[in-house]
């Protein structure tokens, strides 16, 4: 479903817009939050409906990841509901943390945007690739995408900068595990990533390569 509004009122909120932001919120949230009540098991569903953490999952990704624009709305509520259930899956809070602590130590450009609409973004700029800071959004969006075990290991090695003993430490793991599962998790960021740029979005939310 092409969706002309759903780049608009993106564009909007990442402009500072709030009644943009409540109008993605009235339009989408019940949708995205029936889809993840579907796709959890009966302890997560509870959960959920105790208390409303995929709105606060949802506010948390649109104010503090970085900054996206698409036009179809199926893909951006695809892109909702792949995020949300990897952060209710894991550590909530935690996940959370290190979100808006990434945001707050190293924030991006205000005007950087992510137009994941590839044919859109081949008129404006043809022959020019992602800048530095659009590519390290697109890294941080694609971290969100990844399962809890690889984006942690990530986030703590890469961004917290920490030694794999520290992030063996922080995770409850040895930390030769922690060097293999960071091993590992580079690669799928990397997939996840060209997949993003390419505008291979439907495959970007799938689980796996």
């Amino acid at each position: 479903m092409n969706d002309e509004h759903t780049y608009q009122l993106l564009e909007r909120w990442h402009s500072g817009d709030e009644d943009a932001l409540g109008r993605i919120l009235e339009r989408d949230l019940p949708w995205i939050r029936r889809r993840v009540e579907e796709r959890c098991g009966d302890a997560l569903r509870r959960r959920i409906d105790d208390e409303d953490i995929v709105q606060e999952a949802m506010l948390e990704v649109l104010r503090y990841g970085p900054r996206f624009l698409m036009s179809d709305r199926d893909q951006f509520r695809g892109l909702m509901v792949r995020i949300i259930e990897n952060v209710i899956r894991g550590q909530h809070d935690f996940h959370n943390a290190l979100r808006r602590e990434l945001a707050r130590e190293k924030p991006l450009p205000a005007q950087t945007r992510i137009d994941l609409d590839p044919a859109a973004r081949s008129v404006t700029r043809p022959s020019q690739a992602l800048d530095r800071n659009e590519r390290e959004a697109c890294v941080r969006l694609a971290l969100e995408l990844l399962d809890r075990e690889d984006r942690e290991v990530l986030l703590l090695r890469q961004w917290k900068e920490l030694s794999f003993t520290e992030v063996g430490e922080r995770l409850g793991i040895s930390e030769n595990t922690a060097r293999m599962r960071f091993n590992r998790a580079l690669p799928k960021l990397a997939r996840k990533v060209e997949q993003l740029e390419t505008g291979a979005i439907d495959r970007a939310l799938q689980n796996g390569p």
